[in-house]
């Protein structure tokens, strides 16, 4: 495996639904606690080096009207959250100069304004991280692939609802769509 370069003029990072909501919930292979510790510093260390944060969280309608309810085989579960649901975990901010995306189904793209902001500023490239692996992170990490952006996948800044389907994601999908690194890679690439 190659060593990521990263532009640091055209890359932007782009954190799914690490809010309070969901951060919460039992996670697989990593906890919680360890993808937000990464998660934040790769945003400090994006900040630092004047590179766009995008946070991402869904935020359906106080009546979740708006949320998608199709007929499915394994219905989410009804349950009424909490006021605080959808603000984003303190430990990431939003510091001054991030971007909040609010989004309203489990990829980051449809729907909002982030291909936008990203276009605007001339970002060709994303750093892709959060909860849950095989839901929102996939879900936007395949729109982005088809939108045209490089991607680099910060695995262990990542974790999912199920083990199987974060490791399908990791290993089977990611790989063929932008490069899988650990977040001290992506890291050591940003200090460069």
């Amino acid at each position: 495996m190659s060593d990521v370069v990263i532009d640091k003029l055209k890359t932007a990072l782009v954190v799914i639904d690490l809010q309070k909501g969901i951060v919460g919930r039992p996670t697989v292979p990593y906890t919680t606690d360890s993808v937000v510790a990464n998660a934040a510093g790769l945003a400090a260390a994006f900040r630092g080096n004047a590179m766009p944060v995008f946070l991402v969280r869904v935020k359906p309608s106080p009546d979740w009207k708006d949320a998608l309810r199709p007929k499915a085989d394994t219905a989410w579960p009804a349950h009424t959250p909490p006021p605080d649901w959808a603000e984003i975990v303190p430990e990431m901010g939003p510091e001054p100069g991030d971007f909040v995306i609010t989004k309203l189904q489990w990829g980051a793209f449809y729907g909002t304004g982030l291909d936008l902001q990203l276009r605007r500023r001339g970002m060709t490239t994303i750093v892709l991280c959060g909860i849950a692996t095989e839901f929102g992170v996939e879900s936007t990490a395949r729109d982005a692939y088809e939108f045209g952006y490089e991607q680099v996948f910060a695995a262990d800044a990542m974790t999912g609802v199920n083990a199987e389907s974060h490791a399908n994601a990791v290993e089977r999908i990611f790989p063929r769509i932008g490069q899988v690194r650990r977040t001290e890679e992506i890291l050591a690439a940003l200090a460069g």
